[in-house]
C-alpha cells in the first residue's frame, strides 16, 4: 500500500533511515529508557543526515522535501520501540520548529532554524497550562510588553523536550482582555532567568523528557516574537493539522510493530504441543487487526496526500487522529493478551508499547475534542477555514 506520489527515491530515503535507525538508535533505546534521557548526541547524528530538516528549506540547512519523506520518517522511527523518543523528534520537527518557518521573522529564522535542523537545538511546544489542558483560549501565562522586553509569568504541564530542550514556543496572554485574539507566541529560552523546569514521571514514554515550566518575571526580547502580537490563537490552530497528522502516523505505525512482534512470538511459541499461529482463535484475532491496520492506513495516507497539497485538511486529520490513537490502543492491548505472562514482563517490548501507546488518545487533542470537531463540521456545518495571517 502507497501514498498516492511514492516514487523509488522516496524507498531508498525508506531504507536509508531504516539502516541508519538499526545502527544508531536501536542498540541505545534500552538505555535511554532506562536513564529516562535520550543521548543529545544522536540528534547531531540525525543532523548530519539531514533527517531533522526534511521539509525545511535549503537556505537554513533543509533539504526541502515533500512530505512523503516527512510520512516515512513518522513511520519508521515508530518501529524503534520507543514512542519516547519517537515523540521527542516529531515534536521537534513537526510541533514546534513549523511555527517558526511559517511565522518567524527573517531574524528569528536565521537565529534558529540552522541550529534545529543541524541537530545542535531542541525545541518543544509550550501551549498546555495546569487549569486549561485543551482549553487554549482561557490561559493563564501572561507576558506584559516593557519597553524592548516582555516580563512572563506563569507555568505550563506536560512539555515533551520540557527539561533538556533548549527553547519552547511559548504560548502567552498579552492582552487578558481581548481572548483568543490576546494570544501571542513567544520563544523562550529555558537558559533564561526566571525559567525553571521539572521532569514529570510518566507511566509511559520514559525516554522522553516531559516537564513542567514556571516563568517568574522572565524577561524575552521582543524580537522573539513569533509573528504578529495577538495572532497566536490562529497560528496554533492553524499548526494543530500537522501535529494530528503525524501523531496519527505514529500511533497507527506503533500498533504496526506490535503486531509484527506479536506475528513473530506466536510463530515460535507452543502450546499444547503446536504453536500459537495454529490455534484458529488466535490466527482470526491477528487477521482482524491487520485488516483494521489497513483500512487505517489508506485513510491516513489519504490525508498525507492532502498534506502534500497543502490542503487544510481539519475533518480528515481530526478523523485520523481519533481512530488511529483509539485503533492503537486497542490492538496493543490485544497484543500483549497473546504474550499471556510474559506480556506482562518487561522481558518484551510489548510491556513498553502497552504503555506507550495509551497517551495517544491524549496528545494534540483528546479523542474528546476530536468528536466535538467533527460533530460541529457534520452536525452543525461548522467550516474551518485557514486565516492567511501575515506574520511579518
Amino acid at each position: 500500500m502507497q501514498a498516492t506520489l511514492l516514487t523509488d527515491e522516496h524507498q531508498s530515503f525508506r531504507e536509508t533511515l531504516r539502516t541508519f535507525i538499526k545502527k544508531e538508535i536501536a542498540p541505545h533505546v534500552d538505555q535511554w529508557e532506562n536513564d529516562r534521557k535520550i543521548d543529545p548526541a544522536i540528534w547531531k547524528k540525525m543532523g548530519d543526515m539531514g533527517f531533522m530538516g526534511l521539509n525545511y528549506p535549503e537556505e537554513y540547512g533543509g533539504l526541502n522535501l515533500d512530505f512523503y519523506y516527512s510520512m516515512i520518517f513518522c513511520e519508521e522511527l515508530s518501529y524503534c520501540y520507543s514512542g519516547g523518543f519517537t515523540i521527542s523528534a516529531l515534536v521537534i520537527q513537526y510541533m514546534s520548529a513549523p511555527y517558526i518557518l511559517k511565522y518567524g521573522s527573517d531574524d528569528v529564522k536565521r537565529r534558529y532554524l540552522p541550529g534545529i535542523i543541524a541537530g545542535e537545538r531542541i525545541s518543544a511546544v509550550a501551549i498546555t497550562e495546569p487549569g486549561a489542558g485543551s482549553d487554549v483560549k482561557n490561559m493563564k501565562t501572561t507576558a506584559k510588553r516593557e519597553g524592548d522586553f516582555y516580563i512572563v509569568n506563569g507555568s505550563k504541564t506536560f512539555i515533551t523536550n520540557g527539561h533538556y530542550g533548549d527553547f519552547f514556543i511559548t504560548a502567552v496572554k498579552t492582552d487578558s482582555s481581548k481572548g483568543s485574539k490576546g494570544i501571542s507566541l513567544l520563544l523562550i529560552e529555558r537558559s533564561s532567568e526566571g525559567v525553571h523546569t521539572q521532569k514529570i514521571e510518566k507511566m509511559g514514554w520514559h525516554a522522553s523528557d516531559t516537564a513542567e515550566l514556571s516563568f517568574d518575571q522572565v524577561k524575552v526580547p521582543v524580537k522573539n516574537l513569533i509573528g504578529l502580537e495577538g495572532a497566536g490563537f490562529q497560528y496554533l490552530m492553524d499548526g494543530l493539522q500537522l501535529e494530528r497528522l503525524t501523531a496519527a502516523i505514529h500511533s497507527l505505525a506503533t500498533a504496526d510493530s506490535a503486531l509484527q512482534y506479536t506475528l513473530d512470538y506466536v510463530s515460535t511459541r507452543e502450546a499444547f504441543e503446536k504453536k500459537l499461529s495454529d490455534f484458529q482463535v488466535l490466527r482470526h484475532r491477528l487477521a482482524d487487526m491487520t485488516a483494521s491496520i489497513a483500512v487505517a492506513k489508506a485513510f491516513i495516507y489519504h490525508c498525507c496526500d492532502l498534506q502534500a497539497q497543502k490542503r487544510y485538511a481539519v475533518k480528515e486529520c481530526s478523523i485520523a487522529k481519533l481512530k488511529a490513537s483509539e485503533l492503537a490502543i486497542d490492538v496493543v492491548n490485544h497484543c500483549l493478551q497473546l504474550f499471556g505472562g510474559y506480556g506482562f514482563t518487561e522481558d518484551y517490548k510489548i510491556a513498553r508499547l502497552y504503555r506507550d501507546v495509551r497517551v495517544g488518545t491524549i496528545i494534540a487533542g483528546t479523542s474528546e475534542i476530536m468528536l466535538e470537531i467533527i460533530a460541529k463540521m457534520t452536525i452543525d456545518h461548522v467550516d474551518y477555514q485557514q486565516r492567511h495571517v501575515d506574520a511579518k
